[in-house]
């Protein structure tokens, strides 16, 4: 499925170390619309009738041993019927060297023909995570996203509130500031969110009565992270006299983006309340969650349990 976002193939081929054989004369504005990628054995065949050009086309031993099979005329035939077609770029992998006709073929028609040494399998799934994560769906939302014990809080709640003092807090406590102000929030699995900052205000930060800081630069660069999973929604509101809060922790609100729920902590602001000790306990209290163990059910069970055997 082709993406409303793009990568420039010139990024792809830089970040997976690809040597090129031929460069089309759009080399450098060339763009990846979809994070699908195609290995053309069915087309080399002579199957058209779904097929993809604007995929990543990967030529692997299957393909090559295809080829080698052929005259050097069908070679020709089956080479020039593939490229042919507008493909966005052709991978050979295992460093295998291309056919003579392969690479005659790329400058005749223009296409983009790279090799790689790595095997079929484990490019065709590093290159699928890479463009994935590249073409994502994604937003952009108000708040502060920081690292807490490996775990990905995002701050969200009126502005004012807090949350940039809070992640300054937590970040002298030796956690990590991912992004201020704006989070770009992407979603790269079937439920898995990660969160970045937009390039021009990576770690950057804004403080009121202060200014704006430049957190790697003043704490160092084990301060910040440029992305981390998102695994905790936390929401700072003021105080509000006679609100019930939740104090066993029974009750689980969630936060939705892009479809996928994420467990939601409401926690009150007022003067002397110590915010980032009470979100490095959330983090740990998640943490926990995830690996089976909730303490409120617990408390409830045993709870039951006395009341069941007259205890109480």
């Amino acid at each position: 499925m082709r993406s409303k976002y793009t990568v420039k193939l010139k990024t792809i081929v830089q970040e997976h170390k690809l040597n090129i054989l031929h460069s089309s004369k759009d080399y450098d504005t060339a763009v990846l619309t979809t994070a699908d990628v195609n290995r053309p054995a069915m087309q080399l065949a002579g199957f058209y009738n779904y097929f993809d050009p604007h995929r990543l086309q990967i030529i692997g031993r299957v393909e090559s041993t295809y080829l080698d099979t052929l005259t050097d005329q069908e070679r020709r035939d089956a080479l020039e019927r593939f490229m042919q077609y507008d493909i966005a770029a052709l991978v050979i992998c295992h460093g295998m060297q291309p056919f003579p006709e392969c690479l005659e073929l790329a400058e005749k028609y223009d296409r983009n023909l790279f090799i790689t040494d790595e095997d079929t399998s484990d490019f065709q799934a590093d290159v699928i995570g890479t463009l994935h994560s590249y073409l994502a769906p994604r937003i952009t939302t108000h708040g502060v996203l920081v690292e807490v014990y490996g775990e990905g809080v995002l701050l969200i709640g009126d502005s004012g509130i807090g949350k940039s003092e809070t992640a300054l807090e937590l970040i002298k406590r030796g956690h990590r500031l991912i992004a201020d102000d704006a989070v770009e929030i992407k979603l790269v699995g079937r439920d898995k969110l990660t969160g970045n900052a937009p390039e021009l205000i990576r770690y950057y930060m804004e403080l009121r009565g202060i200014g704006v800081i430049n957190v790697r630069h003043i704490y160092g660069v084990g301060a910040v992270k440029p992305e981390t999973n998102i695994d905790l929604v936390v929401k700072l509101e003021p105080w509000q006299e006679g609100k019930a809060y939740d104090r066993l922790g029974l009750s689980e609100e969630t936060e939705t983006f892009l479809g996928v729920k994420l467990p939601l902590v409401t926690i009150p602001v007022q003067p002397g309340r110590n915010l980032a000790v009470i979100l490095e306990l959330a983090a740990m209290n998640n943490r926990q969650k995830k690996m089976g163990y909730n303490a409120a059910e617990a408390l409830a069970a045993e709870h039951d349990y006395a009341v069941d055997a007259g205890l109480l």
